[in-house]
């Protein structure tokens, strides 16, 4: 594994290696791993390197072309929360926070950059809502067809949706004219436009995907609030979503621990899925519910009060089952009976102040808080 790390530092440094090789990482002669029922965790094989440092791969080759355009300062990369995508060489940049509801279209090309930014405003406005068109890691162009992914969620100077060229770029003439902004950088300067999402944009992107929650819902007898809460928490309804981790999409399932056991347990079908299979927003609903289905039903169905089961596989989504019990005891048997003596709130006292993970112990009450949120809808 080193030996294979070290082929790709010295690949990444020469700025030898295209994104496509670097990509490979991850589908290129799959590996099978072990089930340890850990979502986020454990020793994630991916050919000669594991998933998170495969991940690491192809992040450390975009912010090799990325600073080389704008600086180390300024290099930014898709999140779990975060759209960024890169066009015309690195030099031009759209950026969505979907936590604070605000797009940033940027460029550091110093010819004709009101010409580079109005095209890459309508790429944006424009692109496809099939996550599997857009190629975050390259700055490869995006094919726009099909039904927009912002529509409903950007108005344009007239308050009305964007969802024909014509408008696009009309919307993008008229901020270049009135909301260009510039920002003086290390290396020359940078142009760029910020655009206001509608108030209710989370929203409008939950409706998006009520008919494929409530299709997981009754298929693995998961509540719909719940599958809602675990999307909010961990993409905010972003289809884009990645992380350092190799988690994709709405539900952020790792092709190597997750979604192999749902392939394995549930799917009854060899391999992994891939990239591509999870940033399709049905399939990777369905591939996260299937996992809280095999955490509700085999990992934790020692777990006897319902209640308590409940907190268990929320925080074991994010943690694994081994991370939940490690809460308890460091012998598995031991931490289940033990889990089993305590009460509800008892256990969620213990899962959100001891447990061994802090990103975990908030996970459960922020999942928690989202659920009675849509259970009041």
């Amino acid at each position: 594994m080193k030996k294979a790390l070290l082929i790709i530092t010295a690949c990444l440094l020469a700025a030898g290696c295209s994104s496509n090789q670097v990509e490979c990482l991850y589908n290129c002669k799959p590996t099978y791993p072990n089930h340890n029922g850990n979502i986020n965790g454990g020793n994630i094989n991916t050919g000669n390197v594991n998933n998170e440092q495969a991940m690491q791969a192809l992040l450390a080759y975009l912010g090799v072309q990325v600073k080389k355009q704008w600086g180390d300062d300024e290099f930014l990369q898709a999140g779990k929360h975060r759209y960024v995508k890169y066009f015309d060489g690195y030099r031009t940049r759209a950026h969505i926070d979907f936590d604070n509801g605000k797009i940033y279209v940027s460029t550091v090309a110093q010819y004709a950059p009101e010409a580079t930014l109005r095209k890459a405003i309508e790429e944006t406005l424009l692109m496809p809502a099939d996550p599997s068109q857009v190629d975050l890691f390259s700055d490869k162009s995006i094919p726009l067809n099909g039904k927009p992914f912002l529509l409903g969620q950007v108005k344009d100077q007239d308050n009305q949706d964007i969802q024909w060229p014509w408008r696009a770029g009309r919307f993008a003439d008229y901020l270049i004219e009135n909301k260009l902004h510039t920002k003086p950088l290390k290396r020359g300067t940078a142009y760029y436009v910020e655009i206001d999402m509608v108030s209710d944009h989370l929203e409008q992107r939950e409706y998006q995907y009520a008919d494929i929650i409530k299709r997981a819902s009754k298929q693995y007898g998961i509540s719909e609030d719940l599958i809602y809460a675990v999307v909010k928490t961990e993409s905010s309804f972003n289809p884009f979503a990645v992380s350092h981790a190799g988690a994709y999409g709405l539900m952020q399932v790792i092709p190597k621990t997750a979604g192999a056991d749902v392939f394995k347990l549930v799917k009854n079908k060899p391999g992994i899925p891939t990239k591509d299979y999870l940033f399709d927003p049905a399939n990777n609903i369905d591939t996260g519910t299937a996992y809280l289905h095999i955490l509700q039903t085999r990992y934790l169905r020692d777990v006897r009060n319902p209640t308590t089961k409940h907190y268990s596989m929320i925080s074991a989504y994010n943690s694994g089952t081994g991370g939940v019990l490690s809460t308890f005891d460091s012998d598995r048997q031991r931490a289940m009976d033990k889990l089993n003596q305590l009460q509800p709130n008892q256990a969620y006292w213990a899962l959100t102040n001891k447990h061994p993970k802090l990103e975990a112990r908030r996970y459960l009450e922020k999942v928690l808080n989202f659920q009675k949120e849509f259970q009041s809808l």
